[in-house]
């Protein structure tokens, strides 16, 4: 599936020419004042208004993005706060900041931590950017094997696995590179899968406001492989559906089925 921007340039783009001034003579050979210039045309003084208000919804998430990037502040900011908040995780720890192996380790952690939470300071809009296309297609639409990386809220170690995503389109569909742009958002947060899972499937319906809506998510989590039970080689599935993914007991099979999982997941 391909997508295409085509760009079209239109006389309301360019502002209306002044008119030259002309003379003319009179019978008497008297020179005229120059002649006025014809006012814009109906369009062109239609493209000088101001912009109407935003829709009350689009205000308040743009409000609430500028409000959350204030929050944040810049990332350079944002990276020597938690770079401090490294080095004094490291003294607790025992260890020297000074040595030669430690002396950047505080600020390669902080760019790393904020690379990997750059999702918060993202919003829907801003991933799709506009490619939303109608098209008459009324069957499945999957995309396997989406690679996600993401931190585990409760211990900030790593999770990572795979995500599938499905929707059966209504008039509508995503260009195929923002389901795994949207899944990249949700992921790059301090996260639980259950949360993930769902957070994906809803933005995607709110995407294109599909018949249904389908995502499997699979994850090793290091929190469970490095620390407490240690099970190593477990893997965590977990799965959201919504609208006919969930109510067809046919197109939930036909997805499962797809992505390799029990019908009874």
């Amino acid at each position: 599936m391909s997508q295409s921007q085509t760009s079209v340039a239109t006389d309301s783009s360019r502002p209306a020419k002044k008119l030259k001034a002309t003379i003319s003579k009179n019978d008497g050979g008297d020179a005229k004042a120059p002649a006025l210039p014809l006012p814009k045309p109906a369009r062109d003084r239609a493209s000088s208004l101001s912009a109407p208000p935003l829709p009350l919804e689009q205000k308040k998430t743009t409000e609430c993005a500028c409000a959350l990037k204030r929050r944040l502040g810049d990332d350079e900011a944002r990276v020597c706060k938690i770079a401090g908040a490294v080095s004094t995780i490291l003294d607790a720890l025992g260890e020297d900041t000074g040595r030669e192996g430690l002396q950047d380790t505080p600020r390669r952690m902080a760019k790393l931590l904020v690379d990997c939470t750059s999702g918060y300071a993202k919003r829907l809009e801003d991933v799709l950017n506009g490619a939303v296309f109608a098209e008459d297609y009324s069957q499945m639409v999957l995309v396997k094997d989406i690679q996600l990386y993401s931190l585990c809220e409760h211990h900030v170690v790593p999770f990572f696995g795979k995500c599938h995503i499905a929707y059966i389109p209504n008039g509508k569909v995503l260009g195929l590179s923002k389901l795994a742009r949207i899944a990249h958002m949700f992921a790059k947060r301090l996260q639980v899968q259950e949360r993930l899972t769902t957070q994906i499937a809803e933005a995607v319906a709110e995407a294109c406001g599909p018949c249904g809506v389908g995502v499997v998510v699979e994850a090793t989590h290091m929190c469970m492989c490095m620390r407490g039970v240690q099970a190593t080689g477990s893997s965590t599935v977990t799965s959201a559906l919504l609208g006919s993914f969930k109510s067809d007991p046919r197109t939930r099979a036909e997805f499962f089925a797809s992505v390799g999982r029990p019908q009874h997941l």
